[in-house]
C-alpha cells in the first residue's frame, strides 16, 4: 500500500517512531519489570496491563515502520496543472459558503485543519476535476454540490 505524506507529516512520523522505540518501549520494560517483583503474573493486574500497552506500543512501531517505508512525499502546491491531484489545496463552494482544502495521504487528515484525505469522500470526489467543475459528494445527511473554484 502506498502512503502519500507531506515531508513534514513524515518528519512526525519518524520522530514518533523514534519516541516509541526509545522512549516507549524503555517505560514498558520498566512497567512490566516493576509488575513481575509483585509476584503471580497469572492474578497481576499490572502485568496485565503493561503486556496490554506493549502490545499497543509493537503494533504502532511495526504500523510506523511501514508506512514510512511505503511512502511516498507529495509537496503542495507541486505540478499545478489546474486539476485536482494528491498535494493540491483547493478552494471550493457550497451553498454559497467558501471553504479551502488540502488533498494528502491518510496520515495527513485533519479535516478540523483543512486538511483531507484522498481517499475521503471529499477527496476523492474532487480528484481529477478542475475549476468551474461541480462535485457530488454522498454525506451522511445526504448529497452534498461542491463547486471548484480555485486550485493550487
Amino acid at each position: 500500500m502506498t502512503y502519500f505524506v507531506t515531508g513534514e507529516r513524515l518528519d512526525e512520523l519518524k520522530a514518533e517512531l523514534e519516541e516509541l522505540k526509545g522512549k516507549g518501549r524503555l517505560e514498558i520494560s520498566e512497567r512490566l519489570k516493576k509488575a513481575k517483583e509483585l509476584g503471580d503474573l497469572s492474578e497481576n493486574s499490572e502485568y496485565a496491563e503493561a503486556k496490554d500497552e506493549q502490545r499497543k506500543v509493537e503494533r504502532r512501531v511495526d504500523e510506523l515502520e511501514q508506512i514510512l517505508k511505503d511512502s511516498v512525499i507529495i509537496k503542495k502546491g507541486e505540478k499545478n496543472s489546474g486539476v485536482v491531484g494528491i498535494g493540491s489545496t483547493v478552494e471550493v463552494a457550497i451553498n454559497g459558503k467558501a471553504m479551502r482544502f488540502f488533498i494528502g495521504g491518510r496520515n495527513e487528515a485533519k479535516p478540523e485543519e483543512g486538511f483531507i484525505s484522498n481517499e475521503s469522500p471529499l477527496g476523492g470526489s474532487l480528484l481529477g476535476h478542475k475549476v468551474g467543475d461541480a462535485v457530488v459528494v454522498n454525506t451522511p445527511v445526504g448529497k452534498a454540490e461542491y463547486i471548484i473554484t480555485r486550485v493550487e
